[in-house]
């Protein structure tokens, strides 16, 4: 009996060794990609809380993408990167950047091996949805004056109704200096407006379908409503606003004309939930790829390859402009940084720089919501919490427009992560036939260097205000950072 009680105790002892075995195997053999609020430690959790607060303040401060710009010279220059055009020959450890109109940048710090072997490039866009003026914007109507706008990227109109709004941009005058606006985001600041129709009389209105019952036509921008005293003639209310705006910026109503004039939503970032898990905010699209971009480079001295970050305006409409990423201007940035660290420019020398060189597009993609579950496949779209988004490839229905990675790219970038244990997740815009979308992929692509998607998950996207993961948004800085240390 006893003999056949050890035979009993050794197969139970079989058994939980195999199990043990079988369940080590099952989690080495299946992709899992756990909740980095479980799975990481309270210091990383800490580290995440006090990025995201200094994301949030950048952000408050950036909602353009000439005040990112502006922004993120001071913080470059702060840092000892200086003009590149100041340079006439770059070493390692070397610091410069350069303004693409104001509304785009690129820098770069030298790194220890030779320009031909390539650039490590982090490249992100800082325009935002949002609307612009119209050239003649200023009206009245039944003595109520508005601006009329021209919205700008992808957007679902009727979300920019009955919201705070603000007034950034530029204002070129007449005698050639240059007027900067912002207001609306002070607390003594007035607000603007866009109006909707009440409940008790939109019956017909909520019939309609969801794009057509606010048209673009409608998204007028109320800013006044006072007339002065002694006038008593038509536009007296448009009258009285031209002539305040007169006194206070020395403007008239032909200024409009020319400027750059951008309607924002008058709203902070703001933690979301009890937990203060998340963050909501305007233009997390793409500012919350932008700034650990930024701030990777920032903590770079002298990296083993050159480093450069750009980053792009126009995105939302299609990278067009002269300060869009499909504009020759970035690129001349690339020439001049090789000439500059090769000792002079040399044609077949650059091509095969830029063949060497490895990018990620740093671009949000759809965060999976449970609320809208049917346009996503659940086995194939990124979660919020679970880390960088890594998108083979972009594009809509049969991949129209596209830019594909290959796979060896692709694989090389998984193993410096995993040597450097960093998070991340798949997955692609939404389900085959239910849409999809473009980033500046693409066009780097074009000119022959690696390139593959990588960047932050967002619920709302497009929205006046956006949510993603404070996890998320820190592990895609130690991404960036891993990716330009340490790829070759």
């Amino acid at each position: 009996m006893a003999k056949e009680k050890k035979s009993e105790k050794t197969l139970s002892e079989k058994k939980g060794k195999t199990a043990k075995s079988s369940k080590k195997e099952k989690k080495e053999l299946f992709a899992s990609y756990p909740n980095l609020w479980e799975s990481r430690s309270q210091d990383d959790i800490d580290h995440a809380m006090a990025f995201s607060e200094e994301y949030m303040a950048f952000l408050d401060i950036s909602k353009t993408e000439r005040e990112f710009v502006n922004n993120a010279v001071e913080a470059l220059t702060d840092k000892g990167f200086v003009d590149i055009e100041s340079k006439k020959s770059l070493k390692v450890g070397d610091k410069v950047y350069s303004s693409i109109k104001g509304k785009g940048l690129m820098f770069a710090v030298v790194g220890k091996e030779e320009a031909v072997k390539g650039f490590n490039i982090l490249g992100a866009h800082i325009d935002s949805p949002r609307l612009d003026l119209k050239p003649n914007p200023l009206y009245e109507e039944d003595e109520l004056v508005f601006f009329k706008t021209h919205y700008y990227g992808g957007i679902k109109k009727y979300q920019w109704t009955t919201i705070p709004l603000a007034i950034h941009g530029v204002i070129m005058k007449k005698d050639g200096t240059k007027l900067t606006l912002n207001v609306g985001e002070k607390d003594d600041d007035p607000i603007f407006y866009i109006s909707d129709l009440l409940p008790h009389l939109g019956s017909e209105q909520m019939s309609q379908r969801a794009n057509e019952f606010i048209k673009g036509e409608d998204l007028n921008v109320m800013i006044g409503a006072s007339k002065l005293s002694d006038d008593d003639s038509s536009n007296a209310c448009k009258y009285a606003i031209l002539k305040l705006l007169n006194q206070e910026y020395g403007i008239d109503e032909k200024d409009f004309v020319s400027a750059e004039i951008e309607i924002v939503p008058a709203m902070k970032a703001r933690d979301v939930g009890f937990d203060r898990a998340l963050i909501a905010a305007y233009g997390h699209d793409d500012k919350v790829c932008a700034y650990p971009a930024l701030m990777a480079l920032l903590a770079q001295e002298a990296p083993a390859r050159t480093c450069v970050c750009m980053l792009s305006d126009k995105e939302e409409i299609g990278s067009y402009g002269n300060s869009g990423a499909q504009s020759r201007l970035y690129e001349n940035f690339l020439v001049e940084l090789f000439a500059k660290i090769n000792g002079g420019y040399d044609e077949l020398g650059y091509r095969k720089c830029i063949a060497n060189t490895k990018m990620l597009s740093t671009d949000v993609s759809n965060a999976f919501d449970p609320k809208y579950a049917s346009v996503s496949d659940k086995r194939n779209t990124a979660y919020l919490n679970k880390g960088v988004k890594m998108e083979k490839y972009t594009g809509a229905r049969g991949k129209s427009g596209a830019s594909d990675a290959n796979s060896e790219f692709f694989a090389s970038i998984l193993r410096i992560f995993a040597e450097n244990d960093i998070p991340w997740q798949t997955g692609e815009l939404g389900k085959v036939d239910a849409g999809g979308g473009g980033t500046i992929s693409a066009y780097l692509a074009k000119l022959g260097m690696e390139v593959i998607d990588c960047g932050v998950p967002v619920l709302s996207m497009h929205a006046p205000y956006e949510v993603i993961s404070k996890m998320d948004l820190y592990f895609t800085y130690l991404a960036y950072k891993c990716f330009i240390e340490n790829i070759k």
